[in-house]
């Protein structure tokens, strides 16, 4: 394809609030070049003033391609006129070169109130169609455009909530055209183009993700739109963890790092943080909350999470250094526990993981834990089977998952990573999400020779999942780099999401 598409545009005068106005909106298909890019949409009213719209990016659709769109909207004014018909070509820029989609340099056009023109060469076309679902959202509406060539006799919606184990089917209804069913009077060009709009709702109940793809029948001929191979799909927020070990007070610049860790909480939407090295004044050994460094994170959310922290040791002779999980939901049945053979405070082998439960909306029950444990030599296997025994006495019919998160001292290829791998138990959630190949000669097939793969990779930060969950990761970054809000501490983070199987 080209650079860049235009799959729609709207052109509709609302009148329903006495004072009428126009609204605009593009939709797009992109090439995505790279990450850094600008697209715009170039357009002029009957004034014959040029103007410059930005457009945004809507979705992914696939490989390369992206889909992006433009929405504005203008009221009568005493002081301004309405765009009426525009004029209008897009545009994208990229690495100093540019490029147009301007009808072969005639610019398109679009009579004001004539609803949705379609794109050349796009006969159907999923309007807008919605990612996310909401929390408690139960139905999605569908709204389709066919080119009046296709003459349409049927619309059907095929879909799943179920990775197609259960296919369900939605027929549509058509209002015959895309302005009747806005219900408009006195529009300045009626009918102007003819495409038929057909509606569905898609009754989708507690269902996570929806995948669907729309079905045509007209004149002994079927058309259909899947996304182009990929199916639409629309779903709830996934789960997403994050992992970081915040280096005990440690840092230059300290304060300008813990403001950097909440801004990445806000913006990555972390539901549940796992920190290691969480340090407050040591006190006398009577601690300080104030000064605790996963309270102080926590403080400077735009919302504070629960928080939940319980130390270890005096670490650094002057802080009581522990671990902490912070988390958007509730937390139940918090509990600190050592998994080390010393318990003395002031040995820095002794090593202690909290745990909580987290009923995770659509998903269940998880049982987290964060743990920071010892180096191979300094005990790592003994602590490494503690955790497994907790973990596994707090399992049952009712959890869905167990996350063993945090700082485990053992390099990815390590003695101590095949103590985990040969475990069968629990799995690499980083390596399954960007390694899927690696990850089944590891912990699927138990290759030979899988410990030379990971000869450079240096991870000592994990999540692990038990085999046996009702999760999937489905993306895994890192995070706290030069590339995005710098690093905070002698450990990068990891930021990783999850969805029922």
């Amino acid at each position: 394809m080209s650079h860049i598409q235009l799959l729609y545009v709207e052109n509709v005068i609302n009148r329903k609030k006495r004072v009428p106005r126009q609204e605009l909106a593009f939709f797009m298909r992109v090439k995505d070049v790279s990450y850094d890019k600008q697209v715009d949409v170039v357009w002029s009213g009957e004034d014959g003033a040029w103007h410059s719209l930005p457009v945004h990016f809507h979705h992914g659709l696939h490989d390369d391609i992206e889909c992006w769109q433009a929405r504005a909207t203008f009221p009568l004014t005493a002081h301004q006129a309405l765009p009426g018909n525009i004029r209008f070509s897009l545009r994208y820029r990229v690495h100093g070169d540019e490029f147009w989609d301007n009808n072969h340099g005639r610019n398109y056009e679009s009579q004001a109130d004539s609803g949705i023109q379609l794109g050349p060469n796009i006969l159907i076309q999923n309007i807008d169609p919605q990612r996310h679902l909401q929390e408690g959202q139960k139905s999605l509406p569908v709204t389709v455009v066919l080119d009046k060539s296709l003459h349409a006799e049927k619309v059907t919606i095929h879909w799943t909530v179920d990775n197609w184990q259960h296919t369900f089917k939605t027929a549509c209804h058509c209002k015959i055209n895309y302005w009747d069913s806005k219900a408009k009077s006195n529009a300045r060009n009626p009918n102007q183009y003819a495409n038929q709009l057909w509606s569905g709702r898609l009754r989708i109940g507690a269902g996570f993700r929806l995948q669907y793809s729309i079905c045509c029948e007209g004149r002994g001929q079927v058309l259909w739109d899947n996304n182009e191979g990929r199916n639409y799909v629309a779903s709830h927020k996934p789960l997403t963890v994050m992992i970081l070990n915040l280096h005990c007070y440690q840092e230059s610049n300290q304060d300008h790092k813990f403001w950097q860790i909440a801004k990445a909480i806000d913006e990555q939407e972390v539901d549940i943080a796992c920190f290691q090295e969480v340090a407050e004044n040591w006190n006398d050994g009577q601690g300080d909350w104030h000064s605790n460094s996963a309270n102080i994170i926590n403080q400077r959310l735009r919302t504070p999470y629960h928080l939940y922290s319980d130390w270890s040791h005096l670490g650094f002779d002057k802080y009581r250094e522990g671990v902490a999980i912070l988390s958007r939901f509730p937390l139940l049945n918090q509990e600190g526990r050592y998994v080390s053979d010393s318990d003395e405070i002031y040995s820095i082998h002794s090593r202690k993981v909290v745990m909580a439960q987290v009923k995770v909306p659509y998903m269940g029950w998880v049982n987290v834990f964060s743990a920071h444990l010892s180096w191979w030599e300094d005990g790592f296997r003994q602590q490494f089977q503690r955790l497994c025994d907790w973990a596994n006495s707090k399992a049952g019919k009712r959890i869905k998952s167990t996350l063993l998160c945090g700082d485990f001292n053992i390099a990815a290829g390590s003695e101590g990573y095949q103590l985990v791998v040969k475990g069968h138990q629990y799995e690499d959630q980083y390596l399954q999400a960007n390694q899927r190949g690696l990850f089944e000669k590891i912990f699927r097939v138990d290759d030979a020779h899988w410990g030379d793969y990971l000869a450079d990779d240096y991870r000592i930060d994990y999540i692990f999942l038990n085999r046996d969950s009702h999760l999937q990761v489905t993306s895994a970054k890192v995070l706290f780099t030069e590339q995005d809000y710098g690093p905070v501490s002698d450990h990068c983070g990891y930021v990783m999401t999850f969805e029922p199987k």
